[in-house]
């Protein structure tokens, strides 16, 4: 009898102990640290994190070139390309 009663104390504690570790704080510790993957990836793709304080960025550039290698950028739209030809596959036996 004293065993059973030993052995059912035992479980109740094991099962309180089990149900208390649902409330430990690490919330806080969670929203500490909320983002700073995405803010990692995002610094390690900006090649230069001054840049947009450049008043001159396209040196190197005159206007003429810039504006027909715009228009060349425009007119590869205007064409559509052409479709492939249709891929016909035929599954009948001929008898």
């Amino acid at each position: 009898m004293k065993t059973i009663r030993l052995m059912s104390l035992a479980l109740a504690l094991a099962s309180l102990g089990a149900g208390l570790q649902g409330c430990a704080q690490t919330t806080p510790q969670w929203d500490r640290q909320f983002g700073s993957a995405t803010r990692d990836n995002l610094a390690a793709q900006v090649l230069d994190p001054a840049a947009a304080a450049n008043r001159n960025p396209a040196t190197g550039i005159d206007g003429r070139a810039a504006k027909g290698a715009h228009d060349r950028y425009q007119q590869s739209f205007a064409q559509p390309e052409s479709a492939p030809p249709a891929l016909i596959i035929s599954s009948s036996s001929a008898r």
